[in-house]
């Protein structure tokens, strides 16, 4: 028990209490109640920042990863087992997951139901479509501000990047985010979701240099994962006008 009260003291970074407890030279019953007050606190610190972190992350929905619905028609890539990714294996070896398919397949309610394990687990995430944080940067780049921009995306463990291929992204737009996800190559791990394979990624950046590049860094160290199947989106509103 005196063990675990001391790397439980360590790691609340309290070693003055650890110090004043074996001073005070307690009972068991002293050591015991003071070892699950500190517990207590510990399991409040860990969900106000978790919650924290899930406030910031700036996602769309909420669904967690235990209600997520695993389905035969997605391909999970032999790289990796899915109980190691509900285990956020990627994030702690700072790979990267690729999400390729049909829109409302389930692309965008996994990698949200992963980021949001992820901040749960102390990890600091954060989502863009990236339509959006393509602006973000522009509108830094403008103000003279990106090296702020940039530094406060760049200390995230994780970034989601959701909607790639949508929209075409232009020249400087499209520069500005090759930097940015450059930064982020062995470094940080990423989620992309999108609706393209890689060979009409050039659709996208409109620049084959550029795109090559990109893509070479992604996928270095990446899991990619296929979604086929009826959009989920479709199924649901064909039920509800069956009603």
């Amino acid at each position: 028990m005196e063990n675990e009260l001391k790397q439980l003291c360590k790691r609340m970074r309290l070693a003055h209490v650890y110090d004043y407890v074996i001073q005070e030279n307690g009972s068991e019953g002293f050591y015991n109640e003071l070892l699950q007050c500190l517990k207590y606190e510990q399991r409040e610190r860990e969900i106000a920042k978790a919650n924290r972190l899930l406030k910031k992350a700036g996602f769309r929905t909420h669904k967690r990863l235990v209600e997520y619905e695993w389905h035969s028609q997605m391909g999970i890539p032999t790289s990796i087992t899915r109980e190691e990714l509900e285990a956020l294996e990627f994030v702690h070896h700072r790979e990267n997951l690729i999400f390729v398919g049909t829109p409302g397949t389930g692309k965008t309610t996994l990698a949200t139901a992963l980021g949001i394990e992820a901040c749960m687990n102390g990890k600091d995430v954060q989502f863009y479509r990236v339509m959006d944080l393509v602006d973000k940067l522009q509108k830094a780049s403008q103000k003279g501000t990106l090296a702020r921009a940039r530094k406060s995306i760049l200390t995230c463990d994780l970034l989601i990047l959701d909607e790639l291929g949508y929209l075409p992204i232009d020249k400087e737009g499209a520069e500005l985010l090759f930097h940015l996800l450059s930064d982020f190559y062995e470094e940080r791990s990423l989620i992309v979701t999108t609706n393209l394979e890689f060979s009409s990624w050039n659709k996208i950046f409109q620049d084959p240099r550029l795109t090559g590049a990109l893509v070479d860094r992604l996928i270095h160290h990446a899991h990619i994962f296929s979604f086929a199947g009826t959009s989920y989106r479709y199924t649901n509103a064909l039920s509800q006008l069956k009603k």
